[in-house]
């Protein structure tokens, strides 16, 4: 059983958003004793020359007005840190990942907290979780030359440590629902809970 489960949605919709429905599905395969939930529908603000002024000033040194510049991403970071599983629900738009998403992984992307750099190259800090993407699109195939949303997030998760992730896929629901929609079945069916 998950203990805790960070639950991060991007879709614009609240009502009849498929990756949101699917993320609901993995929640309760999961039997989660905790749920953490980010609805990125108030998206976080993206970095701007004052963010990133904050992040590159030593922890030591930050004014006031600097860390209050960070704590929303230092709560962001404090919200993976406590969870066992990330369950990332999103659509594609436009072939990648909604903006809302970006501006979160812009926000939980920093060096000293979620990865490191070294003589090697970078080392992702947030090793030992699990990450499940619930992933919806139109007309988009998963996995596919067109598809820069889930290589993205699967890039994303491996370079802040997270090396077990899973899909979880309603894909091309324009072009056949009936058989994107037993495709997420398996899917959720082959998933560990």
């Amino acid at each position: 059983m998950t203990q805790t489960v960070l639950r991060i949605d991007a879709s614009a919709r609240r009502t009849g958003s498929e990756s949101r429905k699917l993320a609901d599905r993995i929640i309760e395969r999961l039997a989660a004793e905790t749920v953490i939930a980010r609805d990125l529908l108030q998206a976080p603000p993206a970095i701007d020359e004052a963010w990133l002024a904050a992040n590159w000033t030593p922890e030591a040194d930050r004014s006031d007005a600097q860390r209050e510049t960070l704590a929303l991403s230092d709560q962001l970071i404090a919200e993976i840190k406590a969870a066992d599983t990330l369950v990332i629900s999103t659509p594609i738009y436009n072939f990648g990942i909604p903006a809302s998403l970006k501006a979160w992984i812009d926000q939980i992307a920093r060096a000293g907290l979620t990865f490191n750099y070294t003589p090697n190259g970078p080392v992702g800090l947030m090793e030992g979780k699990r990450a499940v993407i619930a992933i919806a699109s139109g007309g988009t195939q998963v996995g596919s030359d067109i598809d820069w949303a889930s290589s993205y997030l699967k890039h994303i998760m491996g370079f802040i440590g997270i090396a077990d992730i899973e899909f979880v896929a309603a894909d091309q629901l324009m072009v056949d629902a009936d058989a994107s929609h037993a495709k997420a079945d398996a899917a959720l069916k082959a998933l560990a809970a």
